[in-house]
This record gives structure tokens, C-alpha cells and sequence, in this order.
């Protein structure tokens, strides 16, 4: 079934499904194996014979499944029952379900920042329903829940890692091919084999046991997703590339960093240049929060360098309190 809703004022196409609570998502071929996952919890999915699970239907009418889910069943250890063709009544009250979420919790046509704030609207729906009793029953829609999970096997073995997982190699620009999109990986782990994981909304590339890179997903072709923090090793030691590296070109920064940058290159001059790329690096390790107001700090107490910024950094979180000495640098225990 398709709906349509309003996210940051754009509409978007919308399928969802149910059994019992309805499940959103942007392509059903991405969100397949995440979908059933929440029926799973508690409910085994009565699908569609959809080409995510579905390889072939055979001249018998069994179906050959496809890889992807049969990880998921056997990871979860359901039987799967899938619908005839065009024969909607074969799904039971789904249909029904189906047009009822729509009607009730769809209409008038949503409007959401994101699919997580949809999400949360729509199981609050679910919920309210909770105390409501429908014709032919004496319990409630959550007493009769409550009796279907004590039936269920308990507990449930942990999430299964809905993905599609790809081996891939990293070019020689530190970035890696996945679905026609590049994504970028720290310029130490060139020419290395990797493992990408893709979500739906998430990239994650691996090496070994370490995951090296995260990136949101990108769904359009030929697109570059960079993380500039990649690349300031490399920066590092090629300097005059810092105002041509693609991968810095969009990358906002807060004011107090343009200052900073002035002020080391006006004093220093081209080694300036490579100590800005060091306090840069610094969100190696630390939130930009923290180094953000570390070189406010530094700026306001005219100690303009590497050193100095590391120092306030590391002061701001061992010792909350030396962040707030005055511009002198003594407290005022210290004039005792």
C-alpha cells in the first residue's frame, strides 16, 4: 500500500504494511530485512511475494528464497507464509489493517520533519488503540497483546543486522564504492580491504574487527560523501593543499576557527598553516564542542597555538573547573 507524507515541507512516497502495527519506510527493497525485523517483535510476517524475499515461485507454488532472508529466518527461526498472487484475501485482516492505518492515522496527509518523527506518531496511534475493544471480543486489544507474548518464545536472540554486507577494496583517493557512491575512509587504510555494511539510512565500512567510517546514505548516483576529518592526516603533510582539498570544501566550520587560522598565519606564517590542521585534527579524538570552546578560550586569553588549545581541551575534560579560571590564570584561592 502507498501513502504519501510531508517531511521538511517535501512530499515523499511512503509503503507500509501490517500484521498488527503498521511499518513505514522509504523503498521497501532497502527496508525489508528492518521491516520484518519489528514484526518479528512479536508477530512472523504474512508477506508479498516481494523480490527482496521471494527469488522464484516455482511450478509447484513453493518459493525459492532469497539469501538475505534466509538469514533472517533462520536467524529468528519463523515460518514464512507468503500470499498467492493478486490474491489480497489470502493475507487475512492485513488489508483491512492496511486501510485502516491509512484512514485513521494517515489522514489528513501527515506532515514530519523525518521518518523517525513519523514512526513515533504512528506507534503512539497503535498504542492508544491499546484500550479499545473490538466487536466479537471481551478483552481489550492490549490484554489480548499481553496473551500472545506470553505464547511466544522468550527471550528473543539479539537484532539481526539488517544489511546488505559488501566486500570492496579502498581506492587510492581513500574512498569506497558502494551503489554508485563514493564514501570516504581515513587516508591510512588506502588499498585495504574492507567490509561495507549498508542501512537504510546508514553507511558502515569496516576493516577487520575496527569499523573506520560511518556516513548517512546517500540514494543519488556518482555522488562523493566525505568526512573531512579523513584527510587532515594527509593534510597535514601536504599544507598548500588546505584550501584546494575537496573533501574541506563544504565543511562549516564554527567563527572561531576562521579566527584562529588568522591569527596562527599572521604570526607564523606557513607552519601557521600545518599548526590550524593540527588543532583541526584534535576532533580526531575530542566532540568540536570541546574544541570549539578550547579555542575560544584560547583566543580570549591571547595563547594562539596547538599546545595551548590541546592543553584547554584536555583541561575541559579531566578538570571542569580549570576551563573557567580567569583570562589571568590564577583562581582566586590563589591570592591568598
Amino acid at each position: 500500500m502507498k501513502e504519501f507524507a510531508f517531511f521538511g515541507g517535501l512530499p515523499h512516497s511512503i509503503l507500509y504494511e501490517t500484521d498488527r502495527l503498521a511499518e513505514v519506510g522509504l523503498r521497501v527493497r532497502r527496508c525489508m530485512n528492518q521491516r520484518h525485523e519489528h514484526l518479528l517483535r512479536p508477530f512472523p510476517p504474512t508477506g508479498d511475494n516481494t523480490k527482496i524475499a521471494v527469488a522464484r515461485i516455482l511450478g509447484d507454488g513453493k518459493r525459492q528464497r532469497t539469501r538475505v532472508f534466509a538469514e533472517l529466518q533462520s536467524h529468528y527461526l519463523f515460518q514464512d507464509r507468503f500470499g498467492r498472487p493478486a490474491k489480497g484475501n489470502d493475507k487475512g485482516k492485513v488489508e483491512g489493517l492496511v486501510g485502516f492505518a491509512r484512514r485513521n492515522f494517515m489522514v489528513p496527509v501527515p506532515a514530519f520533519e523525518s521518518f523517525e518523527a513519523l514512526n513515533v506518531h504512528l506507534a503512539d496511534c497503535c498504542r492508544k488503540r491499546m484500550s479499545e475493544r473490538l466487536r466479537g471480543h471481551t478483552e481489550t486489544i492490549g490484554e489480548r497483546l499481553e496473551r500472545d507474548l506470553t505464547a511466544l518464545r522468550k527471550p528473543l536472540p539479539p537484532p539481526y543486522d539488517a544489511c546488505e554486507k559488501v566486500a570492496t577494496r579502498v581506492s587510492s583517493l581513500s574512498l569506497v564504492r558502494y551503489r554508485r557512491n563514493d564514501y570516504s575512509v581515513p587516508t591510512s587504510f588506502g588499498h585495504r580491504e574492507v567490509i561495507v555494511r549498508g542501512y537504510v539510512h546508514e553507511v558502515v565500512i569496516a576493516c577487520g574487527t575496527e569499523i573506520i567510517a560511518r556516513h548517512p546514505r546517500s540514494y543519488e548516483r556518482e555522488d562523493f560523501v566525505f568526512d573531512p576529518l579523513h584527510y587532515l592526516a594527509l593534510i597535514e603533510q601536504k599544507i598548500n593543499a588546505l584550501d584546494q582539498a575537496a573533501p574541506l570544501a563544504d565543511w562549516k566550520l564554527p567563527e572561531e576557527f576562521a579566527t584562529l587560522r588568522r591569527l596562527l598565519e599572521v604570526r607564523m606564517g606557513k607552519k601557521g598553516k600545518r599548526e590550524f590542521v593540527q588543532v583541526l585534527r584534535l576532533m580526531e579524538t575530542f566532540r568540536i564542542e570541546d574544541v570549539t570552546a578550547a579555542v575560544s578560550d584560547a583566543i580570549a586569553r591571547g595563547a594562539i597555538g596547538f599546545d595551548a588549545i590541546k592543553h584547554l581541551v584536555l583541561c575541559r575534560i579531566e578538570r571542569p573547573q580549570a576551563a573557567t579560571l580567569p583570562a589571568g590564570g590564577r583562581s582566586p584561592s590563589a591570592n591568598r
